[in-house]
């Protein structure tokens, strides 16, 4: 991998909160389907299904099917279990969580002055796309590296010879290590490091994430004589990400006299922004049971803000004074969080489907079953993050820059695979899907699989549909990263249960 990789990831601060890295753009770009409960039981498959209200954050030509009014609300329950692995030891951790994902209202004009416009829909909605809700936790012994080696490259890769500059122009990183002596000056080397990876050093970081996107949409479609569909909606994103983490280093060794018991790593980080993006789609019906649908999302645009603050403790067995010394970024900004204000945009989406559907009649309670397929295709090292105002932030865009380029380097396009079914008996339906979500790294492993499965009931103007998913995610998270030595990431597998149910009315 390209030695700018490992640079960017080092300098992670000048005199601003620089808290962007690589993983945030694929965290608000690596989402998966959710939806109306009925949706997410067959697998989040709604491409070229229609009659859905899911479709209108999908492929907005399905709302065309309908004929009648609308409203839809689907709340939610998720059962979050993360097993992590570093360095061969396994921790479990656990977090549940409300949610509520597709609801709106939906209405339909019939037209009756054109025969080739059989119907006019519009729908406005709200949906939860992504959900950051998490706690990770892991540890492990390390006799490789430390973590306070990222302080030391972030000196040397600026050029930092004056101790009395590394004590100030670096509040979120290195000044903070420097003046807790967990570095400290050498005349040999410029600045050394206190904990000694040779002798063993047990390692444990906690993350806890929450927070997710919110859309809102609002979308219309066109009913050209039931043969050909045609839709779009426009969605205001609404992003909220809120990460507390804890790295703990220690001494693995029972001695008291080699400068240095333990020390830890705090960092917040708050991000909040609004974004937009757009959604055309079309769905063809060539012969009466044959639905073929083509959807393409523009990239979401965010004005996002970042407000970071980091922290470093030290327990040094004495050196450089007695106790425990404590500094907080807080210390040299007026007690406030450091804040950054930047735009990101997310890859575009194309999205291809067909469905079969078995006796299809007027007469939609003779519609035995379906089964229905989604191929989505999304370019996750096109994120980019850019500055407000380039002109007055040179700095900024530089490192923005570089960051770009590492996002170049580690991600790539993947396809998405999504498949369900339903089996209907008059007013009962019995519904199963799954999905599979591709590798987006070009040099680790990681894969998203969801599988559904559900009930549902409609009579006389009432549905109700009851689905559970449980979801495989298997993803990497690094601690730390250094230029010029071996990076090891944590394993993270997680297994997640969602209880979802979708209560309707037609109005």
């Amino acid at each position: 991998m390209k030695t700018y990789f490992y640079i960017a990831l080092s300098l992670f601060a000048i005199t601003k909160a620089y808290a962007q890295e690589p993983a945030d753009a694929l965290r608000y770009a690596w989402t998966t389907q959710s939806g109306t409960a009925r949706n997410q039981a067959i697998g989040g498959a709604s491409g070229s299904l229609g009659g859905e209200f899911s479709t209108l954050f999908v492929n907005p030509a399905g709302l065309g099917f309908y004929k009648t009014d609308e409203f839809v609300l689907t709340p939610g329950y998720n059962l979050n279990n993360n097993k992590s692995t570093y360095k061969g030891l396994l921790s479990n951790t656990k977090n549940n969580k409300f949610n509520l994902s597709a609801s709106g209202f939906l209405f339909s004009f019939p037209s009756y002055r054109n025969a080739n416009v059989r119907n006019f829909t519009i729908a406005l909605g709200v949906n939860r796309s992504a959900d950051f809700n998490s706690n990770i936790f892991y540890k492990g012994a390390n006799n490789k590296t430390s973590y306070s080696e990222k302080y030391l490259e972030e000196l040397k890769y600026n050029n930092v010879t004056d101790p009395n500059n590394a004590a100030t122009d670096y509040p979120y990183g290195s000044s903070l290590a420097l003046n807790t002596y967990l570095i400290d000056t050498s005349k040999t080397a410029g600045y050394k490091k206190l904990p000694n990876p040779a002798t063993g050093l047990n390692q444990e970081n906690t993350i806890a994430s929450t927070g997710g996107i919110t859309d809102i949409a609002f979308g219309g479609a066109l009913n050209l004589r039931d043969k050909l569909f045609f839709g779009g909606t426009i969605t205001i994103p609404i992003l909220n990400y809120n990460r507390n983490s804890t790295f703990k280093e220690s001494d693995a060794t029972a001695s008291t006299t080699n400068n240095f018991n333990y020390f830890t790593a705090n960092e917040t980080l708050q991000t909040k922004g609004v974004g937009i993006n757009a959604k055309l789609g079309l769905i063809s019906k060539p012969v009466e049971y044959v639905r073929l649908g083509l959807a393409i999302h523009s990239p979401t645009f965010y004005q996002l803000t970042d407000k970071y603050t980091a922290e470093v403790i030290t327990d040094l067995e004495g050196y450089g004074g007695a106790g425990t010394k404590r500094q907080s970024s807080l210390d040299f900004n007026n007690n406030q969080p450091g804040q950054l204000k930047y735009n990101l945009s997310t890859p575009w989406r194309v999205i291809a489907s067909g469905s079969y559907v078995f006796r299809e009649v007027e007469n939609v309670k003779r519609q035995r079953a379906f089964i229905t397929a989604d191929i989505e295709y999304v370019n996750y090292k096109a994120s980019s993050f850019t500055v407000m105002d380039k002109l007055n932030n040179m700095d900024t865009q530089n490192y923005f820059d570089e960051l770009n380029k590492v996002i170049d380097e580690q991600y790539k396009g993947a396809f998405n695979f999504r498949l369900g079914g339903e089996l209907k008996f008059n007013t009962i339906m019995v519904r199963l899907g799954g999905a599979y979500y591709g590798n987006p790294y070009k040099n680790e492993k990681a894969d998203r699989i969801k599988l559904g499965g559900g009930l549902g009931y409609r009579d006389k103007g009432f549905f109700v549909d009851l689905t559970y998913v449980y979801a495989m995610n298997n993803d990497v998270n690094y601690p730390y990263r250094l230029q010029d030595k071996p990076n090891d990431p944590a394993s993270i597998k997680n297994n997640a249960g969602n209880i979802v149910a979708t209560i309707g009315f037609k109005l």
